[in-house]
């Protein structure tokens, strides 16, 4: 079978998704630097708002422009990579305002776009900003630079398939014919001009500016007004992304941990994929309790530990021992249990990451890690 290392070295885009709190972000960063360590130029993007990205790379900060890990820092850790490793955050923000500027017809459009209070509120906060952002700076990334590999850490979501549908709802709400219709009386009026006595018959936009304020209502008014034309252009977009998702070149890397949240995460993520013809990567499954078995052999009882233990130990300590071994050894079985319906469903290549005695924190740690997948 395809080992994981293998199917990743013939992606130029990987995706690392899966539920929040499995270590996405510090898989993307394993996997771009074990590529950055066999010769690659390679980027990882995260949108982690705990910024513990930069700080396992030796950075005090990310942004939204590139930066390359210095070499001392590589070296400091005990690295030689032959190629680079390149790291950056996304900002939300910044990436919808350069979104509008390429789309905007005129600067006036674009100032008045960037000025409107719905729409600097959208851009930073609106629930699925986040997931689309990220699919327009990978899509930025991969088709403007000369990276060999692009690792993206998808956003920590409630529900994993947020990722794929949170665009989808964005444009929606951007390109909304009824809500145009609607806000016809606010559109025509403008934010400056507008009065409720000016909505004439439109008994729903009355209805929504007794509630909201004509002022929220003129800003939704001339925030649609001033997307209108610029939509087909997100749409085109969008569909470019899409499109790259589905190239052989890229594939999703489904994270998980042996907990059954995540588990029914990943399971959901791979339906999604399978259905959508999307290319999945492979698996890694963090966090696993490690197995302490000697070879394929049961674990020794409290015979067997007696004679291990320095003179003079305290009456019963084998046995105590022994029952502690038992106990995790069935936490061992379980987590095995949980995750084999995943195994059996992907049935591709997959990497089992036992739980590590610390967090990966450091570039040395990340090398580990990446070793291990």
């Amino acid at each position: 079978m395809t080992s994981l290392r293998e199917s990743l070295a013939s992606r130029r885009v990987v995706v690392c998704v899966g539920a929040g709190g499995v270590g996405k972000t510090t898989t993307a960063a394993a996997v771009a630097l074990a590529r950055a360590r066999e010769g690659a130029r390679a980027l990882v993007c995260t949108i982690d708002p705990a910024r513990r990205l930069a700080n396992a790379l030796g950075l005090s900060a990310l942004g939204n422009v590139e930066a390359r890990i210095p070499d001392h820092k590589l070296a400091e850790a005990g690295l030689a990579p032959r190629g680079q490793l390149w790291a950056m955050m996304l900002d939300v923000k910044r990436t919808w305002d350069d979104l509008v500027t390429r789309h905007a017809p005129d600067a006036a459009r674009r100032d008045r776009i960037l000025r409107n209070r719905l729409y600097q509120q959208m851009s930073a906060a609106l629930a699925g900003s986040q997931e689309y952002m990220a699919m327009e700076k990978l899509h930025e990334l991969a088709t403007d630079r000369d990276y060999d590999l692009i690792v993206l850490d998808t956003p920590p979501t409630a529900h994993a398939l947020d990722f794929l549908e949170a665009p989808d709802r964005i444009l929606d709400f951007l390109g909304n014919e009824t809500a145009r219709s609607l806000l016809a009386p606010a559109i025509g009026a403008g934010r400056l001009g507008l009065r409720l006595a000016q909505l004439g018959g439109g008994y729903i936009a009355k209805t929504l500016a007794r509630f909201t304020g004509q002022d929220v209502l003129a800003d939704l008014g001339d925030f649609l007004q001033g997307f209108q034309g610029m939509y087909d252009g997100f749409k085109e977009r969008a569909a470019a992304v899409r499109a790259l998702f589905s190239r052989p070149e890229a594939g999703f890397l489904l994270v998980s941990s042996p907990s059954p949240l995540a588990i029914g995460e990943a399971l959901a993520f791979h339906e999604r994929l399978h259905a959508e013809a999307m290319p999945i990567a492979g698996l890694v499954v963090n966090r696993l309790t490690p197995d302490l078995r000697p070879g394929d052999g049961p674990l020794p009882g409290a015979a067997a530990l007696a004679p291990l233990l320095p003179p003079g130990a305290e009456p019963g300590l084998a046995a105590r021992l022994a029952a502690t071994l038992a106990e995790h050894q069935s936490l061992v079985v379980a987590e095995r249990r949980a995750i084999a319906p995943l195994l059996e469903r992907l049935a591709g290549p997959a990497a089992l990451v036992p739980r590590l005695e610390s967090d990966v924190h450091d570039l040395a740690g990340l090398a580990m890690l990446g070793d291990r997948l």
